[in-house]
């Protein structure tokens, strides 16, 4: 028996050993609470406290569930005890939904049908009721019906105040849906915690049952609950409460899953006698990146004090790079790892993390021209994404009208009525007379082969591709791209989904149309993309790891990039928008489980003007930046700060005369005083590239400017002058570049 206490520090082994009564263990990142959980369940066995099937512990990962079983058996001696009930909500309740079917009206041997078939059974559903599809999509459907599943509502539960007709039909459909299922012996995911929550509201025999048998209860990642999760464990609490609920509230980033981070912050309301112990002490990172992460989250109102430290050495300060924009930025961070990072650490050991999936683009396609090895964690490649590929195989069809591999991607997608069976006509037509598939739609029109609708549809689609095909020969390709995504109804079809996924995609298709400005024509992009699609991938060796921070979550490197932090893109706008102050706070914990998945060495980086398509319109913008909220609320004790040395010279540190340049929104709200609504303590927005201001010039001092013409300086930063010019409004240009009026 390996002593199993004797690994643990004061603080873990208190929290340990503190077995009877409600226990809440705060665990800071990289705190040990895997070693806790673990070492906890070794105790109670141990000190027989009860068997193993006694214990309720729950986590949301399988594999978090059996790396604790792992560890369990190997603390004692290698012994296989069973743990019955250790694993995730949904295996959990999917064992006592199966032991007490009959009491929803289920047979023990249900079927648990996955996101495709819940899609096809609301898309049936909708058919049946004569519900328009187009203005009702399933997967919008799918994502409300999940959400009501998250608050317990079964369809007798749901309110709706204002009579949103997608709301509306969207209950109808759950109605419908969850008789369907029973009559099918079916459950969704969202069904397996809801009928056990349902059977343990209704049957106090079977929840006194349960309540017996779980004499200690341990939650893992408790910060990640939901509202459901959290009732069904209330419901399964004993009248000892000999509950254990470990967590990080300042590592709550799911509430777009239904994730609730009150569920941890209000966790002693329920509990007169709780107690609560603080993990503290960090074995993951340097002081450096530990004080820089800590004074960061302490800008958070609404949290559980935690003093997390680290005895790992100062170690290197977290880097912060200003760079001129995002190629420059793509190209510093893969400098950076070629001649310094890749001589100290393996490439598995890099991750560059980014708070939107969009935001891969420029790093994968610098690391492709260089031949930087790298891999994407937790999603597809930029160009392997399924709304890429859609569009790709549009411009393709436009380009290329005999490539049929493209044709039978998109020919139905959006859909147009025009399924298998016309497809396979067209198959036929097309192989008989030795012609491309869509030479073969426009030669089946004069037969008559196809349904009326169909013909209508194929039709319509035929004097679509002709049209674009005239376009591109005019038009350049980026505004045809927009045509096609929004003539074709593809853009509307995602904009109805209405569903953070849908969001995403959209993002990527506005980053696809940034991509396609740097090339001249059409056919010369398409020839680029394929060249970095089709090279080799069976590279077997280390590679970088490239993912969003979300994904991160749970992992550590020893060296982190942190790209794009700058206001309008972190904090991302739509959490500001659709949550206020709550989202805010969402994404400053955001970049603090960023900033904490580094070990060793931590770089931050922004750009001072970044390429958009359609942030504010339909137009191709550049945009000037400033830096992010959360760069300048980490204290600069930790940091060290430098500039681009391309930087330096340019003419327009944030503008471009020949391009369409606008202010950012997170420019935009430094102007409003956005932070002034606030009641707590701001910094001053720093300038990144200069720490105080040596510029001749002052505020109020009219300048003459080459280009822009006379204007009047309402604020300076470093040698960065923001000047209201009489004729083109404000701008923010370099002193250089600006002279005093005669009279000053």
């Amino acid at each position: 028996m390996i002593n199993y206490l004797n690994l643990l520090n004061n603080q873990q082994k208190l929290a340990v050993t503190t077995t009877e009564g409600p226990l809440q263990v705060l665990a800071g990142a990289g705190s040990g609470k895997t070693k806790v959980l673990t070492s906890r369940i070794v105790h109670l066995i141990e000190q027989k406290k009860c068997f193993g099937q006694q214990i309720l512990c729950v986590t949301f990962t399988n594999k978090a569930a059996n790396e604790m079983r792992d560890r369990v058996n190997k603390l004692i001696n290698s012994r296989s005890i069973a743990f019955p009930w250790l694993g995730t909500f949904h295996s959990i309740c999917n064992k006592m939904l199966r032991k007490n079917a009959e009491a929803v009206n289920l047979k023990p041997n249900f079927t648990i049908i996955d996101t495709l078939d819940q899609i096809k059974l609301i898309k049936n559903i909708l058919e049946s009721e004569n519900i328009d599809i187009k203005k009702n999509p399933p997967k919008q459907i799918a994502y409300y019906i999940d959400q009501w599943k998250n608050k317990a509502q079964l369809p007798d539960d749901v309110n709706i105040k204002n009579q949103d007709f997608h709301l509306t039909n969207s209950l109808k459909v759950y109605k419908i849906y969850q008789k369907r299922l029973l009559v099918m012996n079916c459950v969704d995911f969202g069904d397996l915690i809801l009928h056990v929550v349902t059977i343990l509201k209704k049957f106090k025999d079977i929840k006194k049952l349960y309540q017996k048998n779980f004499k200690y209860i341990l939650v893992d990642e408790f910060q990640d609950t939901n509202f459901i999760q959290n009732l069904w464990l209330k419901l399964l609490i004993t009248e000892k409460n000999n509950i254990c609920v470990v967590g990080d509230d300042d590592q709550s980033i799911y509430s777009w899953r239904g994730a609730e981070v009150k569920n941890i912050l209000n966790f002693k309301d329920d509990f007169k006698n709780l107690k609560s112990i603080k993990l503290e002490q960090n074995y993951r990172s340097t002081e450096n990146i530990i004080n820089s992460a800590t004074s960061l989250i302490s800008n958070n109102e609404d949290r559980l004090e935690k003093n997390i430290w680290s005895d790992l050495g100062l170690g290197e300060k977290v880097k912060i790079k200003s760079y001129f924009d995002g190629i420059s930025e793509a190209v510093g961070v893969s400098d950076i790892i070629e001649q310094v990072l890749s001589k100290k650490y393996k490439l598995s050991e890099i991750s560059v993390l980014v708070r939107a999936a969009f935001q891969t683009r420029e790093f994968e396609e610098r690391f492709i021209k260089i031949g930087l090895p790298y891999k994407l964690i937790g999603g597809l490649k930029f160009y392997e994404r399924s709304e890429i590929k859609d569009a790709l195989c549009y411009l393709r069809l436009i380009n290329q009208s005999n490539d049929d591999i493209s044709y039978e991607r998109i020919i139905n997608n959006p859909r147009r009525s025009i399924g298998n069976s016309s497809l396979k006509k067209i198959h036929n037509f097309a192989r008989s007379r030795e012609i491309s598939l869509f030479d073969a739609s426009q030669e089946i029109l004069k037969e008559n082969i196809l349904k009326p609708k169909t013909i209508h549809n194929l039709k319509s689609f035929l004097i679509h591709m002709i049209s674009w095909k005239k376009k591109s020969e005019n038009d350049d390709h980026v505004s045809l791209l927009e045509t096609v995504l929004d003539e074709s109804g593809y853009t509307l079809m995602l904009k109805n989904e209405k569903t953070p996924e849908a969001d995403s995609k959209l993002e990527n298709l506005k980053e696809l149309k940034t991509s396609m400005k740097g090339y001249a024509s059409l056919s010369e992009f398409l020839e680029n993309i394929s060249l970095q699609t089709s090279i080799d991938e069976d590279w077997d060796g280390e590679k970088i790891n490239i993912m969003t921070i979300h994904s991160a979550k749970g992992l550590e490197f020893d060296t982190v990039f942190l790209p794009g932090w700058e206001e309008g893109l972190f904090p991302h706008p739509k959490s500001i928008e659709d949550r206020g102050t709550e989202g805010v706070e969402e994404e400053r914990r955001l970049a603090y489980v960023a900033i904490t998945r580094a070990k060793k060495e931590l770089y931050i980086s922004f750009a001072n003007q970044r390429k958009f398509y359609g942030r504010q319109n339909d137009n191709y913008d550049l945009y000037t930046s400033i830096s992010s909220r959360f760069i300048n609320e980490i204290d600069d004790k930790f940091t060290e700060i430098s500039i681009d040395e391309n930087q330096a010279d340019e003419f327009v540190f944030d503008q471009d005369f020949n391009s369409n340049s606008k202010n950012s929104p997170g420019w935009n709200r430094l102007k409003n005083n956005y932070n002034n609504q606030h009641n707590k303590k701001e910094k001053n927005i720093k300038t990144i590239t200069f720490t105080e201001n040596f510029t001749n010039f002052t505020v109020g001092e009219t300048v003459v400017h080459n280009g822009f013409g006379t204007g009047k300086i309402i604020h300076i930063d470093g040698n960065k002058l923001l000047i209201n010019f009489d004729d083109q409004g404000e701008k923010k240009v370099i002193d250089k570049f600006v002279s005093k009026t005669a009279n000053e």
